[in-house]
Formats: structure tokens, sequence, C-alpha cells
């Protein structure tokens, strides 16, 4: 077993079996998500997400190591041409991603394989010393990790190369109430409507991007093209057609790779807008 396996194993007991880490959350989602599963189904899934999120965590350590070499190999692009022909064009785009495979290594390497520059949007950690690492480790090879007020600079500024704007748009929104609802995982679920706004704002194309686990610690990516022109889409088609792609991975693939453990279902949308 590999030191870092070994580092994964460990963090997995620990997780599961001594903190019990948001067991509760994991479960009543994927309950909930998956209503005609049986419990012990639920709870076969349960661990394997606990043991994929230990595995992302002893993969993210060797991101502080990775060669370009070596990251090339944990993760390639299936059909890198869809968003390379925008590049080629000096188009820029938006590129809608989830919590799903390991979103770290995507942030890492994409920069190594596209024609784009890529720049992701992020929140800022609250430990200054955590957040500079957070922001280096992804960086280490070109991707521009931005806050929400550098989003329309970056769009607006002539660049150098079009940009590939990366969202991961599957967490709860920070204001639900103006968040677009729509059927995800069995449950009316708000979206935030940042990537669509600014692809709309822009007249950017949208892609997602699935990320998908080929073997232990190597990824494979495919891009899904969403539309090439907004403007053609009514208000919030272009949130559906992603989340309609991002459950459909979840459920072909490996559904324990998602974020399970994230409260994504804080509120249901009656709750949401009975409130003052």
């Amino acid at each position: 077993m590999s030191v870092n396996r070994g580092i994964s194993y460990f963090i997995y007991i620990i997780l599961y079996y001594f903190i019990g880490y948001r067991k509760n959350v994991v479960i009543d989602n994927l309950t909930k998500s998956f209503p005609n599963k049986t419990r012990k189904e639920i709870e076969l899934i349960a661990k394997a997400f606990y043991k994929h999120l230990a595995n992302m965590f002893g993969e993210s350590l060797k991101n502080f190591s990775i060669t370009e070499k070596d990251a090339r190999k944990r993760l390639t692009i299936k059909n890198i041409e869809v968003i390379d022909k925008y590049a080629e064009k000096g188009q820029s785009i938006i590129s809608i991603g989830g919590h799903y495979g390991n979103w770290e290594l995507f942030a890492v390497t994409v920069p190594l394989l596209a024609k784009h520059k890529h720049a992701a949007l992020y929140h800022p950690i609250k430990s200054p010393f955590f957040d500079r690492i957070m922001r280096s480790t992804r960086s280490k090879f070109g991707i521009e990790m931005i806050t929400s007020r550098r989003l329309h600079q970056l769009l607006s500024e002539k660049q150098e190369k079009p940009v590939s704007l990366v969202f991961a748009a599957d967490q709860w929104t920070p204001n639900p109430k103006k968040a677009h609802w729509t059927h995800f995982l069995n449950r009316e679920t708000p979206f935030f409507m940042g990537a669509e706004k600014m692809a709309r704002r822009y007249n950017l194309p949208v892609v997602y991007g699935e990320i998908v686990k080929i073997k232990a610690s190597h990824y494979e990516v495919t891009y899904h093209e969403l539309t090439d022109d907004p403007s053609k889409l009514k208000e919030g088609e272009i949130m559906d057609r992603y989340a309609q792609l991002l459950e459909k991975t979840i459920k072909t693939h490996n559904p324990a790779h998602w974020l399970w453990s994230h409260k994504r279902w804080k509120m249901s949308k009656e709750e949401v807008f009975q409130k003052n």
C-alpha cells in the first residue's frame, strides 16, 4: 500500500467510525435523493463516499508536489476539442462543474491541457494561511483563482488568451429566494444563477465539465456543450440543463463520488418563501 493510500485509509476510519463527520447529513441526503434504495444500500453508498472523500484528501496532498508530467497522467480530457474550438476563435467561455470526482485535480491540471486561460471563482477561506496554501496549490500550473469582484473585470479587459471561467455551481446558494429552482435528485433545489448571468451578459458559450474517476487517482473529463448562444434560451434553462447533466453523472457513474456531506438542502422551497 502506498503512503498516500495508507493515509487515505486512516482518514476514512477517523471520518466514518470515530468522528462520524456529518454522517446524519450524508445519510439524509442519500435517503431523500434515492427513495427506492434500501437502508443497507444507502449505508454502502455512504461508506463508499467517505472512502472517496478520504482518497480526495490524500490525492490533494499529492497536489502540493505534483509534477506537470504526473498531473497530465492523472487527469485527461476526452474531448478537448469541445472547448478548444472556441479558444481558436478567440472566444471566452463559461465552464460549469460540480463537486464530483476530483475537482481539485481538475483545477490544478486543466491549464496544461486546454488552449484557454483558466480562471476559477472561489470564496476565500477564513484562515489567511490556509487560503494562501489553497490558492498557491490550485494555481501552480496557471489557473487564476478569483473572487466575485474580479469577474467582470476579467471578462471586460483585453486578455492575451480567451478565458474559460470555471464555476462549481452545485452548492447551497447565498440567497435562495433569488436562485433558480429546478428538480434535482428528487427534490426542488436552488441553483445560484451567477454562471448563467455572466454567460448572458457577455453572450458566452457554456459547457459542463464532467469529471469521472477511471481508476485509483486517475480521472477523465468529458465536456458537454450546454449552449453556444445563451440569448436563444429562456431564463433558467442553462441551469436546468446543467442540473440534469450533473444528476445523470451522479446516477450513471458512481453516486459515492459526489459531495454528499454538503448541506445542499438546508431549506425546502416552501420554507424559503414562507420566511419573512
